[in-house]
């Protein structure tokens, strides 16, 4: 819900292996990962964001930062270009967090939604831009406190950046179905995979960034948004892909935070390698894919309804097909970039896991529906968040 405040990301990092002519090195990446504290006996949020964070220790402790709401923690990684060295830090930082949230007599648990329910105004962080965000948005902000998964790939140049942009825009939805988790609230079944993408949906910015015509026709539509007042500040254009206003990134918002660091890291490198290719076809003069924005916006809402176990829309054909075949198809289609930066070692084996496995949303079902009982999904959650790699759940190895 806000703009990365991590000494970890810095200007020069993400400079590294983005030369203007050809990607030497792979595009650097970064992840946010946005988190819940909850009660262990009801599955329930708990306000207990300043306790934990007294509780930090060790190295990853500054990259543990507060929230919009008092429940909530976002994690930040380094900046990285080796995905291996990514899915590690990420461990480090959720196994430290969680550490000081059992010492604080709370549960760090990956999930895009409270789960049993926040349907007032959250407790909010203390600081003055919160307070305004109320002021100006009131009863939109009933309800939040959703947790996301935002992966920042370096380009500095802009205007590549804006045209990579606008490549990646048809894999937007399967890239929300890939990543959805948060089917549960207000202690039900929401009937969505991702609730957490509904209620995002809420606020005047949060949808598909549109067609850029370039670096200042991005900057005139964000001036606009400002002028209205649809987005207070620059850290409220909740596009799902954006320009970061102060670091050399591309940022992708599609995803619910992940239920392990597995998935978190497979997303991330299929995001760098989307941005790659897309950066390829920029350079080499391909046309990005004039997809409507009307029908942009129906296949993310489709892929929130129903998320990888359903069906998703096929922008190239504007057809209704099963989620998992528009993952086969984005798989193919920079499967090149993976090989090259070394990714599909790590991609590869995380989908075939995830395939088997079933997704977020389908294991939060699976957990919620066995009795219908809330806490049973907030223990699982709590134990995947901080499950090693190839490992789910209590002993299952890939």
């Amino acid at each position: 819900m806000k703009e990365l405040t991590s000494e970890a990301f810095t200007r020069d990092l993400y400079l590294t292996g983005t030369t203007e002519t050809a990607l030497s090195q792979p595009l650097t990446i970064g992840v946010e990962e946005e988190f819940l504290l909850l009660d262990p006996a009801s599955g329930s949020v708990v306000p207990a964001a300043e306790a934990v964070r007294d509780q930090l220790e060790g190295p990853a402790a500054s990259r543990v930062v507060f929230e919009m709401a008092r429940f909530q923690l976002e994690a930040n990684s380094a900046v990285h270009t080796d995905l291996t060295r990514l899915q590690r830090d990420l461990l480090e930082i959720r196994t430290t967090a969680a550490a000081a949230a059992g010492r604080a007599g709370v549960r760090l648990a990956a999930c895009g939604t409270a789960l049993c329910g926040n349907a007032d105004i959250p407790p909010l962080v203390n600081g003055r831009r919160y307070r305004a965000m109320y002021d100006e948005f009131r009863a939109v902000m009933r309800g939040q406190g959703v947790c996301g998964c935002h992966v920042h790939i370096g380009i500095p140049d802009r205007e590549e950046a804006i045209q990579v942009s606008n490549h990646v825009r048809p894999w937007l939805p399967v890239l929300q179905a890939i990543t959805a988790n948060s089917p549960i609230s207000d202690g039900g079944d929401t009937g969505y995979a991702s609730w957490r993408a509904i209620l995002m949906s809420r606020w005047p910015t949060a949808e598909p960034p549109p067609y850029f015509d370039s670096a200042e026709h991005y900057d005139r539509l964000v001036a606009g948004l400002l002028t209205s007042g649809a987005a207070m500040d620059h850290g409220m254009i909740y596009w799902l892909v954006r320009l970061s206003h102060h670091l050399p990134t591309l940022e992708f918002r599609t995803a619910d935070v992940c239920a392990t660091v597995e998935e978190t890291a497979m997303f991330a490198g299929l995001v760098r390698a989307l941005a790659a290719t897309a950066l390829r076809d920029v350079r080499a003069g391909v046309p990005a894919p004039q997809i409507d924005h009307t029908l942009l916006r129906a296949a993310c809402w489709l892929s929130a309804r129903d998320g990888l176990e359903g069906e998703a829309m096929d922008l190239f054909t504007n057809r209704r097909v099963p989620a998992w075949h528009l993952v086969r198809r984005l798989v193919d289609h920079v499967r090149p970039s993976l090989e090259e930066s070394g990714d599909w070692a790590i991609v590869a084996p995380a989908l075939r896991r995830l395939r088997r496995r079933g997704s977020g949303t389908a294991r939060q079902r699976a957990a919620y529906w066995q009795r219908l009982h809330v806490p049973d999904v907030a223990a699982m959650l709590v134990e995947q968040t901080v499950a090693v790699p190839g490992v789910l759940g209590t002993g299952e190895v890939a």
